[in-house]
């Protein structure tokens, strides 16, 4: 994996859609931009696809991301909000595939337990967290933006496994890769 890459996080929405840009020389991490595309003037849904297909395909253009790190659709108890959330990941993920960068999907679980070390902190903590890692001292009025800003991080923690610390997926896997560990 190249050591100097740009990684696009996007947050879908039909609302707000939050996106975030870092930029990864060696082991640091830099924030590039981050910001939301708002949608609620748009009463057309499929308006709004085309708005986020296009907005998906500008920042490529501009930023030249070698990956997009975006987060997975959660199941809520409303089927039709789900659905919405669902076309707008995908019209994102389109522009990507559009434009030959590589997708990487995680969950709103996994993203805040990346950042954060609990996979039920809350947007505050997440974005406190990134102002700590990214060196910034404002925050966005939406943290929708923050939301995007963590996909991207949580692709590189996933990625990087800063530390040299090899993950396992149980005692099994561990075992198995030392052997040298067993008393």
């Amino acid at each position: 994996m190249s050591t100097d890459r740009i990684i696009l996080g996007i947050d879908p929405g039909t609302t707000i859609m939050g996106y975030g840009l870092i930029h990864i020389k060696g082991t640091k991490m830099e924030l590039i931009t981050i910001g939301v595309l708002q949608l609620h003037k748009l009463e057309d849904h499929p308006m709004k696809l085309k708005t986020i297909f296009e907005h998906t395909l500008q920042l490529i253009d501009e930023h030249k991301p070698d990956e997009l790190a975006i987060e997975a659709p959660f199941f809520g108890k409303n089927v039709q909000s789900m659905l919405k959330l669902g076309r707008a990941q995908g019209v994102a993920i389109a522009g990507a595939l559009y434009k030959n960068i590589p997708i990487f999907e995680y969950s709103p679980k996994k993203i805040k337990q990346s950042i954060t070390g609990n996979g039920n902190a809350s947007k505050e903590q997440v974005a406190s967290m990134l102002q700590t890692l990214l060196s910034f001292t404002e925050l966005p009025k939406h943290l929708d933006a923050t939301d995007g800003l963590a996909a991207a991080v949580c692709h590189y923690f996933q990625k990087n496994n800063p530390g040299g610390k090899k993950s396992h997926s149980g005692w099994k896997s561990f075992i198995t890769a030392n052997p040298d560990k067993l008393a």
